[in-house]
């Protein structure tokens, strides 16, 4: 089996390929696109044969169309971590920062570490992921722009008082329109109003991207969004972050590419301690963080139970709450596992004729 490495950037990616003693044997740089794809597909078959698979850096925007096409030519390919080419660059010999060090230090990464989840394009997962997204940064704006029109109205006047989070209701938008439209005129009273007026769009656009991931998910994973604590939008969020349950074969893959796995840090007399890790897919964390949050707050809850358990143990509140974690993450990786259904196949392209 032959490891080709890819340091992928927005005009080009770079080969490097390693043999099963960690030795780079090949290097190939193309332009990132769909033929220079085929291209470095053909290189590496024409000099290692067919026993390839290839590993790259998991990079989303710049790595989709690379990955889309070796898949579609029936190769295996692999995600590395960036913390994890990152230090098998740093314990090579080799130093230095260039783009055949980087695709050999992916190379590496993936041949010391053969459980990396490999890659699989969902093209319902990556909808969903998309629009969460986009719905993530519509919301930053108009939390921004909120912001901005209530010092305008304190400038205007420091005791008129706007509730809390009531800004995205139709109700106290339409108030404040009226009461900033009495005030008379001013550039004030004018960016305020204009301001406004933002709010108001961009809430619109919330609302209907939020209906329809709701319907989405509602299709695509049903019993996800049945788990307590679990709405529409945080099992979009999940859905579309895993990328295709498929590519994890166990649920301790999963915890781990979520960062939700615990770290020991235990010796001599302590044994038994860990502590929680800032590596992995950090939105996913977030999302079963919230999950279970929620649980423990609702009192007859599954969840509420595991963490009492947990603190009848002599657990602390912040250990108790990352064995919930992974616990949460075992049941939402059987959950797709066991439920989930794609509303149709992801696209493939001409790749596998082409080569």
């Amino acid at each position: 089996m032959v490891v080709v490495g890819a340091d992928v950037h927005k005009k080009s990616h770079t080969f490097v390929a390693v043999d099963e003693r960690a030795r780079k044997i090949g290097q190939f740089t193309v332009r990132a696109t769909t033929p220079g794809h085929r291209e470095a597909l053909r290189w590496a078959r024409r000099q290692f044969g067919d026993e390839l698979e290839w590993a790259i850096e998991d990079c989303r925007h710049l790595s989709t169309r690379l990955e889309m096409d070796l898949l579609a030519a029936g190769q295996v390919v692999v995600r590395v971590p960036p913390k994890m080419m990152a230090h098998a660059r740093a314990s090579a010999r080799t130093r230095g920062k260039s783009d055949p060090i980087d695709a050999l230090a992916v190379a590496r990464a993936a041949l010391a570490e053969p459980g990396l989840p490999r890659a699989v394009h969902d093209e319902q997962a990556r909808e969903l992921k998309l629009l969460v997204d986009r719905r993530d940064t519509l919301v930053k704006q108009r939390t921004a722009t909120i912001n901005s029109l209530l010092w305008r109205v304190h400038e205007l006047d420091p005791e008129h008082e706007i509730p809390a989070g009531a800004m995205d209701r139709i109700k106290h938008q339409r108030a404040l329109q009226a009461w900033l439209e009495g005030r008379g005129e001013g550039v004030v009273v004018e960016l305020a109003l204009d301001e406004l007026s933002d709010i108001c769009a961009v809430s619109v656009r919330i609302k209907d991207l939020e209906k329809r991931i709701a319907a989405l998910v509602s299709v695509r994973a049903p019993a996800l969004v049945a788990v307590p604590g679990c709405a529409e939008l945080t099992a979009a969020k999940l859905v579309g972050e895993i990328g295709g349950i498929a590519r994890f074969s166990t649920d301790a893959q999963l915890a781990r590419h979520a960062g939700i796995a615990p770290i020991p840090v235990w010796s001599g007399s302590t044994e038994g301690r860990v502590r929680m890790t800032r590596s992995g897919n950090r939105q996913i964390n977030c999302a079963v963080h919230r999950v279970a949050v929620t649980q423990i707050r609702l009192p007859r809850s599954l969840g509420r139970a595991y963490y009492d358990k947990k603190k009848a143990q002599g657990m602390s509140n912040r250990e108790a709450l990352r064995c919930l974690k992974r616990h949460l993450i075992r049941v939402v990786f059987t959950t797709l596992k066991t439920t989930t259904q794609p509303l149709h196949q992801p696209t493939t392209t001409t790749v596998a004729a082409a080569a």
